[in-house]
């Protein structure tokens, strides 16, 4: 499954420093001025998981190799947009063409600065409560023309159109889509407008280096999330700058750095997290001599469309598929001791995958 964020925000908030940090490379341009970044710069960024590198340790010694099978975790697309400004709707700035790279994302990331440095220009930021609130309003006006083209069109299907003017009367209130209740036929009539108030969101606040540690976390969150009127949930804080500071540094001395700031998860990891959660998804592994892999998946599917994330032909040959927890797994190292103690339990189509399930699908001819 593909999971692509996309980082959105008004000029020099920290987005272009936050990407290139997130991508260890400096793969955007990062500069002080606004449209920095013209074209979506995207970078493929694995997921943290220390479960993959226990079962690796395993399956070495139990299939008694000389290395680590391959490694592979899921992955995400991070997607650093550029900068929207007030009337990007209307095409200011390069409005139309950014918030059209908005809608082929999973999950949009607003990046709003809660940093006070004067020798940053601010290009329309004002605090974070009115940075969210530009860009949330640009995308409403964006999805309230789609609506209206929508509605001109005679031809329309009767679900669409109730879909659509139950839509547009409530974000002409300021209301997202994702918070409007429709009916199943009304939301699969509107599905194919690509509408971006439906998607998910995460608010990233950016703060200054002296002010993130683990204790101030909390603080953050729950001042912003009264000031902007979001849930709590929603929130993720990060340092651009200090993110940018670990992606030089290697494991030891980030998980040191963390260490000293409070911090048991980086930006990343809790940014990714966030992600997962909103969209609700969960991982599956896979363990054998070829390779150690995490799958992503939507929470609540079966384990036959879960073979499918492994190729789309193991859906109608599915049979069965072994499964073990990963607690259990690892209490009795590997495939052979967890068989042995009736850990490893032979499952049917309609078993619903558990995030760290560990999988063998037995798969038809």
């Amino acid at each position: 499954m593909n999971l692509s964020i996309g980082i959105v925000g008004l000029p020099n908030v920290g987005k272009s420093t936050l990407f290139n940090a997130l991508l260890r490379k400096q793969q955007a341009l990062v500069a002080n001025y606004p449209f920095a970044t013209i074209e979506p710069n995207v970078g493929v960024v694995a997921v943290p998981d220390d479960r993959l590198i226990k079962i690796a340790e395993i399956t070495q010694a139990e299939e008694k190799m000389e290395g680590f099978p391959p490694i592979k975790p899921a992955t995400v697309n991070f997607v650093d947009i550029a900068g929207l400004v007030k009337g990007a709707s209307e095409g200011a700035g390069l409005g139309n063409k950014f918030l059209s790279h908005i809608r082929e994302v999973s999950v949009i990331a607003h990046v709003v600065r809660a940093f006070p440095d004067p020798n940053i220009l601010r290009e329309g930021s004002v605090d974070p409560k009115a940075d969210y609130e530009t860009i949330n309003t640009e995308l409403i006006l964006a999805d309230i023309q789609t609506l209206q083209k929508t509605l001109e069109n005679r031809k329309a299907e009767l679900a669409r159109k109730s879909g659509a003017e139950k839509l547009l009367e409530s974000l002409n209130t300021g209301k997202r889509g994702f918070d409007i209740e429709l009916t199943m036929d009304e939301s699969e009539a509107v599905k194919d407008l690509s509408l971006l108030t439906f998607k998910p969101e995460i608010i990233v606040l950016n703060v200054a280096e002296d002010d993130y540690s683990g204790d101030r976390l909390g603080e953050f969150i729950d001042k912003y999330a009264q000031a902007i009127g979001m849930p709590k949930e929603l929130f993720v804080v990060i340092s651009a700058k200090i993110e940018a500071e670990l992606a030089s540094l290697n494991e030891e001395e980030q998980l040191e750095y963390l260490k000293d700031l409070g911090l048991i998860h980086s930006g990343l990891e809790r940014l990714i997290q966030k992600a997962y959660e909103g969209l609700g998804l969960i991982s599956f592994l896979t363990a054998g001599e070829k390779e150690v892999r995490a799958w992503t998946i939507k929470k609540g599917i079966n384990a036959q469309l879960a073979a499918g994330e492994i190729h789309t032909d193991f859906i109608k040959k599915f049979i069965k598929a072994e499964v073990v927890g990963y607690d259990s797994f690892v209490e009795f190292n590997g495939w052979k001791g967890s068989r042995e103690n009736g850990k490893a339990m032979f499952e049917g189509r309609d078993y619903i995958v558990k995030d760290g399930d560990v999988i063998e699908f037995k798969i038809g001819t």
